[in-house]
């Protein structure tokens, strides 16, 4: 028997794939196709302060190779999803991780404070890619000090893992991950979309009415991997690498490169049992190859040779 277990900042989880934020709702929409207690986390859909109703429509379009989302953070808030949908991710034997959003410090303190101490809370995904509105609407992941200051507003706020999620859209990521680490971040999430565009030729006009959308999917894959690659080379911090994983093989990809975990995204629209595949995959994969720990995979990959 192989072990497949991790241990992503304190978080114990029986298998190192998780599913992505915003795209497994908060876990009852996928139960029918999923068994949930296989999932080594459950990552839900991103929670702000107060409930949003999201973008208007058109908010997705496919891509060649993925799509664009401009949803807008549709969530109820809070304190609904607390009261909602917390009771039945209870029932499961799975950490559940809550991304976190927010548009100021002191947002970002109060939501903190609801959900440290929340039962069955096991973590925070802080989602650093919402624009500071007390700071020109300047995204808090495009300045690596405001990224530095919300993380920092966050960590003096719970004892809760804090796993950071960083946009791909800055010069230098691993400047960003250090400051986010600096300000008290226990791992890192890479990567968040990136921006896309797509114009309707007949009509003239971007289809999104948002104009603008995060595209993920197979496409953004070999940069996601090269930024955890990057980001695991300057720094020994935990990583949860994401981007267009959509079989075992790619998920490999992420650990090799230095990830501690892996999450399923966008598949999950086109294949919702996609992530208890790629656990699946990533099992044959160590018998096939007679690794008895799949954390001996994690940086394991090398330059190659010359």
């Amino acid at each position: 028997m192989t072990n497949q277990s991790v241990n992503l900042a304190g978080i114990e989880m029986k298998n190192p794939v998780m599913t992505a934020s915003g795209t497994f709702g908060y876990g009852p929409e996928y139960a029918d196709f999923v068994d949930l207690n296989r999932l080594g986390a459950i990552v839900v859909k991103g929670i702000t302060l107060e409930p949003r109703a999201g973008n208007p429509p058109p908010r997705t379009v496919e891509t060649p190779a993925g799509m664009l989302n401009a949803i807008g953070l549709q969530n109820p808030g809070a304190a609904a999803f607390i009261e909602q949908k917390m009771p039945y991710l209870r029932q499961f034997d799975v950490p559940v991780i809550v991304n976190i959003n927010a548009r100021s410090l002191d947002e970002f303190a109060e939501i903190t404070r609801i959900f440290d101490g929340v039962d069955g809370v096991h973590g925070l995904e802080v989602n650093i890619s919402c624009p500071n509105v007390k700071e020109g609407g300047i995204l808090f992941s495009s300045d690596p000090e405001a990224a530095h200051a919300a993380v920092q507003t966050v960590r003096r706020h719970t004892a809760l893992p804090l796993i950071v999620k960083l946009s791909p859209n800055v010069t230098d990521i691993c400047l960003l991950a250090r400051r986010v680490i600096e300000a008290g971040a226990d791992a890192l999430s890479l990567i968040n979309t990136l921006v896309g565009m797509v114009i309707d030729v007949d009509r003239r006009c971007p289809v999104l009415a948002n104009r603008t959308g995060g595209l993920s999917g197979p496409a953004v894959r070999p940069i996601a991997v090269r930024m955890v690659w990057d980001v695991a080379e300057a720094m020994d911090v935990p990583i949860v690498g994401m981007g267009g994983i959509m079989t075992a093989q790619d998920a490999l990809e992420f650990l090799l490169a230095g990830s501690t975990a892996v999450a399923v995204g966008t598949a999950n629209f086109v294949n919702p049992p996609a992530a208890i595949e790629v656990i699946d995959g990533i099992a044959a994969y160590l018998e096939e190859h007679e690794i008895d720990d799949v954390r001996s995979l994690i940086a394991a990959a090398h330059p190659p040779k010359t």
